[in-house]
């Protein structure tokens, strides 16, 4: 088993954590937005969501540091790193289309979006690391549920 790089996988965590930090920045007072909204059934509570994002930023990280220490080819790595930086970019703007542009449609396509490239992401890191790839699970059923969600405000707005 391979030793730790400690300073490498802090970067990529703190990274991850970086992209939703700054999406929260910039979408404003999103509770009060939130608060406002008719939500379909098995809405959680508005405080669930930045704890849950907290340890999905924290485990993509954790994922693509492993794709970063392994040993495999170069063009693999790029591959999985080029799929893991765009998802992270659409998540990104996911969180400003829906609370700081308030365009719930936009929204909605959006994250559908998101969905297709998390799945696309968890096969290149597959590619490389089984273990990064399975990393990824709970952000894929967390964003499917958070689709449902964001389907369901729009529908009942």
């Amino acid at each position: 088993m391979k030793k730790i790089k400690w300073s490498d996988l802090i970067i990529f965590v703190v990274s991850a954590e970086l992209v939703g930090a700054l999406a929260g920045l910039l979408a404003g007072n999103s509770f009060s937005f939130y608060k406002e909204l008719t939500k379909p059934p098995l809405s959680p509570p508005g405080w669930v969501f930045p704890l849950t994002w907290a340890v999905l930023y924290a485990l993509m990280g954790i994922s693509a540091y492993i794709v970063h220490d392994t040993d495999t080819a170069d063009e693999k790595k790029r591959s999985a790193f080029i799929i893991y930086g765009a998802q992270l970019a659409v998540n990104f703007f996911w969180t400003i289309a829906f609370f700081r542009l308030r365009s719930i449609g936009l929204s909605v396509g959006v994250i559908l979006l998101l969905l297709i490239m998390i799945v696309v992401m968890i096969r290149r890191f597959r590619n490389v690391s089984k273990a990064a790839a399975y990393l990824n699970i709970p952000y894929l059923l967390w964003t499917i549920f958070a689709a449902y969600l964001n389907i369901g405000v729009l529908v009942l707005n």
